[in-house]
């Protein structure tokens, strides 16, 4: 259980306080808590958070089986409020819009009246706002499922929906608590009932805009605050570590290219940087373009780049493989193969990629993990090595910035063989290392695979047995990506297609004309749809042989 992403699902919840999406609510809350005892807040609170949290959960088992569309939900999540601020904006459709829920508002009533002071009343009117507020929340609560989808048990994954609903309750308590005293003492809000009720159909309208509008002013603020933090004039250690440590040894490395061994020791007097990679990870491969350029640009004024060559893979293990992918990516500086992970251990490491940045002194000064913050990453090597001026645009600019990888909306990376295998969607159990035969069901749910015809499904990879096996999988993103190999070492074909039809203009680079040749045990771009899109993709093994790993996107 990730206590980390749990309290991260708590302050996502605190910061919906200011979302748009709270203004609808705030109303519901505070009239609510005027009336009845002084248990009802506290009664609104905890029917708000249950809805919620129910709410949630039983979403994602849905939305996961039906195949959903998110940003579907989130549009007519929009129309309905919009079509509630049109309501509250007429005197005649508000008039019938209370004569249709009468019939609700006599139960609550009903429940007040017998809750004594209110609680049970309060949760029941909580639960109600719950289930309204939820849809308006669904990009936030987008970013949170996917948390949720990181859990490895449903125990966990519940915890952290229940996080956060906690934290988008604690503040409208204090709304709540605040707003009986407020409207207890002041008599406005019933002797402009009609202004006020008008008041807010234009605040839904123009929250309702606001969302649609897609602008996310969180974001505009932290990129503003971060410019601010570091001109892009001023040449610093920028997000260095607090404490610089003694970078660890390099230990028990299998081989060296190009370059014979290195020690720490030797290095000293060097600015180093120490890459963690493997040369099937799609998110490695996407930082190199960035580290080839700036082996080629400093290492001429004392920058020395060592590529720890990582495996996450058996086949990645083999020097020729490795030496095929030094090659294809133009890395000239040293790599080391890091076959037994003693190295990664040394460094504690824990990513792919990785990177860690050593001054002249032998000690880890900065470090970053996955992609981007590149121009961080070029300051700081200049810094380091002593240069004027901050950096000029790198030459690795031609990264393109809309194959950049990640989106929160996307399928998340997805192992096919049983050890690390999740999302399996057909009905038939996986038989583990041996031949099988599969069947594809009638439906298959959002970000599941499944299997048909022959597989031998192994601890790392699964292996097509005769031709005319396929795998499809129900996937959201721009670009995907598969690990694919050949158990022969001789070349092997397979046939691509996306829902349910050729390929045509959305063929990846490496599956022209709808086929993907397999030569060697490597990344292969199948799918490239140019934006974002749900899609259905099926592979076909046109010879027995064919071996497939992990599903990696890109948005």
């Amino acid at each position: 259980m990730n206590s980390i992403d749990i309290g991260l699902a708590f302050l996502e919840g605190l910061a919906l306080i200011v979302s748009p999406c709270i203004l609808p609510v705030l109303p519901l809350v505070l009239a609510a808590s005027v009336d009845g005892g002084r248990r009802r807040p506290y009664g609104i609170i905890i029917g708000f958070v249950l809805a919620f949290s129910v709410f949630a959960i039983v979403a994602r088992k849905v939305v996961a089986l039906l195949g959903l569309d998110l940003d579907i939900i989130k549009d007519v999540s929009l129309v309905l409020l919009a079509l509630f601020g049109l309501v509250l904006l007429s005197a005649r459709l508000s008039e019938k819009f209370s004569a249709l829920t009468q019939g609700a508002a006599s139960f609550g009533n009903q429940l007040a009246a017998k809750g004594g002071e209110g609680l049970l009343s309060g949760v029941m009117i909580g639960a109600l706002i719950g289930l309204v507020w939820t849809p308006c929340a669904g990009p936030i609560l987008a970013a949170v499922l996917v948390q949720v989808i990181r859990q490895h048990s449903d125990l966990a994954g519940n915890l952290v929906i229940l996080a956060f609903g906690i934290g988008a309750g604690i503040p409208m308590l204090v709304i709540a608590l605040a707003g009986r005293k407020i409207m207890g003492r002041l008599g406005f809000f019933t002797r402009h009932a009609e202004a006020v009720r008008r008041a807010f159909g234009v605040l839904i309208l123009a929250s309702v805009a606001y969302i649609a509008s897609g602008v996310d002013a969180q974001s505009l603020f932290a990129s503003r605050s971060k410019v601010a933090a570091v001109p892009a004039a001023e040449l610093k250690l920028q997000e260095g570590l607090s404490f610089p440590y003694d970078a660890p040894q390099f230990a028990r490395m299998d081989h060296w290219l190009n370059s014979p061994p290195l020690t720490m020791q030797s290095l000293k007097g060097k600015v180093v940087l120490v890459d963690f990679w493997t040369y099937s990870c799609i998110n490695c491969v996407r930082t190199l373009p960035y580290i080839t350029a700036w082996d080629k640009k400093y290492r001429d004024q004392g920058l020395v780049i060592v590529g720890v060559h990582a495996p996450e893979f058996e086949f990645e293990k083999k020097l020729a493989n490795v030496q095929a992918a030094i090659a294809q990516h133009g890395i000239h500086y040293p790599v080391a193969l890091d076959n037994n992970l003693d190295t990664w251990g040394n460094f504690n490491n824990r990513y792919w990629p990785a990177h860690y940045l050593i001054d002249r002194d032998g000690k880890v000064v900065y470090t970053h993990f996955g992609e981007g913050e590149y121009d961080v990453t070029e300051n700081n090597i200049r810094y380091l090595l002593g240069l004027k001026g901050s950096a000029t645009a790198t030459a690795a600019a031609p990264v393109a910035a809309d194959d950049s990888g990640y989106s929160p909306e996307q399928t998340a990376e997805t192992y096919l063989g049983y050890g690390r295998a999740e999302s399996f969607g057909g009905k038939q159990r996986v038989a583990h290392d041996a031949l099988h035969d599969y069947r594809f069901p009638a439906a298959l749910p959002a970000g599941n695979w499944v299997l048909s015809g022959k597989w031998n499904v192994a601890a790392e990879k699964i292996t097509a047995g005769k031709q005319g096996a396929a795998l499809r999988l129900n996937f959201k993103a721009r670009k995907v990506f598969l690990v694919l190999g050949t158990a022969s070492g001789q070349p092997l074909h397979a046939s691509i297609r996306l829902n349910g039809k050729a390929l045509d203009g959305n063929a990846g680079k490496d599956a022209p004309a709808g086929t993907v040749t397999v030569g060697r045990n490597t990344l292969y771009e199948l799918i490239d749809q140019k934006t974002m899109h749900s899609g259905l993709l099926e592979i076909q093994a046109q010879e027995p042989g064919l071996e497939a790993y992990a599903f990696t996107f890109g948005s």
